[in-house]
């Protein structure tokens, strides 16, 4: 059944041993469809006993208060989402694309050095004939569609499972050029083992930066310097942000639709580069058009991982400790302040804490269950961070130093 299951087979085999209730009720809408799934599956029932994991005290008691706190939410409505809240920044996306086709068509594409700053600096002055302005309002929307196809993909919009995938397959397909199969499955894992060493994708960073505190001592020790990480503070900025989606999603995206042989989505990202070549290769031509593509897709890179690093990067990265659901997410994610630029910005994931707890819940309503969050973390003395945008940006430095400084440390024992 692994190999059939939605959220992918390494997504069963990372949580197998262990107690993943909480895991498998926050991840599934649908308990009644997923039991007539199962049925046929079912071997046993586990009896209860208790828990004792060295890792963690209280884990039986803090499942049953997390379980309660979901209880409270479902109470509270918290989990049914507003339909105008989503319809109002799909319309965004849609001005934002025509606008910028308008304007393009209009001016041209003239200074690309100066355009690139303004772009950069979203700074909006006479340059290239408004150009940049256009190149500004396309990242823009690309990241607002990011965060838009999240919400469809965590199933949190539509009560119809299907509904919110074919959604999701038009915004992350259609919109942003890329697969939903592709996106759902690597960022299922990602939520399961936040920040856990060979379960989150999200921190397989490879060869090229070492994060946390274990794996950089695990490569001093081992005499491992493929590059001068005690640097890698410095040369992150320049590699990572700008390279993420143009280079290395872009890989990873075609790899996996030929793997997996997912053709339908290779239709829908047809009609993105169909849409991308209609809307600007007559004002631009096709080599413009092709400057542009990746002008936007440098910066929308920039805005998703400065988005989703600041909440992660900083924090506990460990091998899994099969702790529980609540204290795991607590210790691999924190918040950034709200206000009205944090949540537009980071599409509501300034309240990280509150998604990865509650992925389902539509994200207008993570600030009213954060009150409930933060007092059952302090009933388990867990720490609840919330920093300010500039503090949190600040501290994906301070933490490549902390572990670049490890690995040589150890390198030189």
């Amino acid at each position: 059944f692994s190999r059939k299951h939605p959220g992918g087979e390494r997504l069963m085999l990372n949580h197998a041993g262990q107690d993943a209730t909480d895991a498998f009720s926050c991840f599934h809408t649908d308990m009644k469809k997923v039991r007539k799934y199962m049925s046929p599956i079912l071997i046993g029932q586990v009896m209860p006993e208790s828990d004792v994991n060295p890792n963690e005290e209280r884990k039986t008691e803090l499942h049953k208060d997390f379980q309660n706190l979901k209880l409270l939410a479902e109470k509270k409505g918290l989990f049914k989402a507003k339909p105008i809240f989503f319809l109002l920044h799909f319309l965004q996306l849609v001005l934002l694309d025509l606008l910028a086709a308008y304007i393009i068509r209009k001016s041209g594409f003239a200074n690309w050095l100066a355009y690139s700053i303004a772009v950069a600096c979203l700074v909006i002055v006479q340059v290239g004939k408004f150009a940049h302005l256009s190149s500004a309002i396309l990242f823009c929307s690309k990241a607002q569609a990011g965060w838009l196809q999240h919400d469809f993909g965590h199933l949190s919009v539509f009560r119809s499972n299907k509904m919110n995938h074919f959604v999701q397959n038009i915004i992350i397909g259609g919109i942003m050029g890329f697969s939903a199969n592709w996106w759902n499955y690597r960022h299922y894992q990602h939520h399961a083992k936040p920040n856990t060493i060979k379960r989150d994708p999200d921190i397989r960073f490879g060869l090229l930066y070492l994060i946390g505190k274990v794996v950089p001592v695990e490569f001093g020790k081992k005499k491992m310097a493929k590059l001068p990480y005690n640097l890698q503070q410095f040369y992150f900025f320049f590699t990572l942000p700008p390279l993420l989606i143009p280079i290395y999603f872009v890989i990873e995206t075609v790899y996996f639709l030929i793997k997996k042989r997912k053709l339908h989505e290779i239709m829908w990202i047809s009609i993105y580069l169909i849409r991308w070549y209609a809307m600007f290769v007559p004002a631009l031509g096709l080599m413009g058009t092709i400057k542009l593509y990746f002008l936007v897709r440098v910066f929308e890179s920039v805005w998703f991982v400065w988005s989703t690093q600041i909440s992660h990067l900083p924090m506990n990265v460990d091998y899994d400790k099969d702790l529980s659901w609540f204290r795991s997410q607590l210790n691999s994610t924190c918040n950034v302040e709200q206000s009205a630029f944090n949540d537009w910005v980071s599409g509501h994931l300034n309240f990280q804490i509150e998604h990865h707890l509650f992925p389902t819940m539509p994200r207008h309503n993570y600030y009213k269950i954060a009150p409930d969050v933060k007092e059952l973390c302090k009933k388990y003395n867990i720490e609840y961070q919330c920093k300010t945008m500039s503090q949190a940006t600040y501290d994906i430095y301070n933490c490549l130093k902390e572990s670049g400084e490890l690995w040589y440390e150890a390198y030189n024992m």
